[in-house]
């Protein structure tokens, strides 16, 4: 066990993998089961070995990472820490992509399939038949990726004397920012393709009666899915009222759970999702299957400029990270427009 004798410098935020995953190496946990420092990871034992309380009524104070050399490396990768945590409690992409990709690259290209009905049915193979094709094949088409972030404008005289725990909540907002923008990218790739020449839009399914939505709508919606399950329903939060109003969506079992977890049932079984993206948007509302409709493209995690966090030149440090979305089977998803 030699977490107190580690060598920590900046450098260590360079080599291409994250902070922590660096002092794993270093100080593996593993080594620490049956003791008192089981449970905590290699970052968390540097905190403790400097004494710095990060949450909590006894939450130190932003200068304590700055008693040591030492101890102010740790600083970046506790912003780091805070924004993904920001990011994480106000995500709902888990609810909508089907798996995520992280690329140590800006160029990325996903795969495709054939997608006609044909390569779709398993044909009978007789003695001697050839079995019948499906082509996957690598799309001839970046993703676009984008660099979400937000400028953390503050001087270390202005806040060397502020408690950690309530700086970790403006970090955590910057997260929500990240993670709303990043929920608005995938809705636009949802409704309108990876790309203008990929021919990829979702399809759309009419409303019944012009700007009034039905349950007859919504089962319109979730039958054009198929044979792909409606897992997820996205809308604008004040069409998400106007369908909770609907009878069909406030039987009492419905309402029993609703006001029970604040998360809204509907008779179809998806999760329904507030997007104020689509506030404007074409489609009234997006039924997808969360299982085969996107792909997160991840180039960069939460990246913070290491350089002027530790040499105390906090202001205008930059908190950015970078991702795109890419459509895998564009039948997964529908519209209702």
């Amino acid at each position: 066990m030699n977490y107190e004798t580690i060598n920590l410098e900046k450098g260590m935020y360079a080599t291409g993998k994250g902070f922590t995953e660096v002092l794993e190496e270093l100080d593996p946990s593993e080594n620490y089961k049956g003791t008192a420092l089981e449970g905590l990871d290699a970052y968390q034992r540097q905190l403790k070995r400097f004494d710095i309380k990060v949450s909590g009524i006894g939450s130190d104070t932003v200068q304590k990472f700055f008693s040591t050399t030492s101890a102010a490396a740790l600083f970046p990768e506790f912003i780091s820490r805070a924004v993904r945590q920001g990011i994480e409690e106000a995500d709902v992409l888990d609810k909508i992509i089907a798996t995520t990709t992280k690329i140590n690259s800006m160029d990325y290209r996903s795969i495709v399939s054939d997608i006609s009905d044909s390569a779709k049915k398993l044909e009978i193979v007789n003695e001697g038949d050839a079995i019948s094709e499906t082509n996957v094949s690598v799309s001839d088409k970046l993703v676009n990726l984008k660099k979400r972030g937000r400028m953390l404008c503050a001087s270390y005289e202005a806040l060397k004397f502020q408690r950690l725990d309530l700086f970790a909540v403006t970090l955590r907002q910057i997260g929500a920012y990240i993670a709303r923008q990043q929920q608005e990218d995938a809705i636009n790739v949802l409704i309108n393709g990876d790309g203008e020449s990929n021919n990829n839009a979702a399809g759309s399914v009419e409303l019944a009666a012009s700007g009034v939505l039905t349950y007859a709508d919504m089962l319109s919606l979730w039958n054009a899915l198929h044979p792909y399950e409606m897992t997820t329903v996205i809308m604008s939060p004040d069409t998400m009222v106007k369908l909770l109003q609907i009878d069909e969506f406030k039987n009492p079992v419905a309402g029993f759970n609703f006001q029970g977890t604040g998360k809204a049932g509907t008779p179809i079984g998806a999760d329904l999702i507030k997007a104020s993206c689509m506030a404007t948007a074409t489609p009234v509302v997006i039924g997808l299957d969360k299982r085969y409709a996107l792909e997160k493209v991840v180039a960069s995690d939460v990246l913070v400029e290491t350089d002027k966090l530790i040499d105390r030149q906090i202001e205008r440090t930059s908190i950015t990270t970078i991702a795109g979305f890419s459509k895998i089977f564009p039948d997964a998803v529908k519209t209702l427009a």
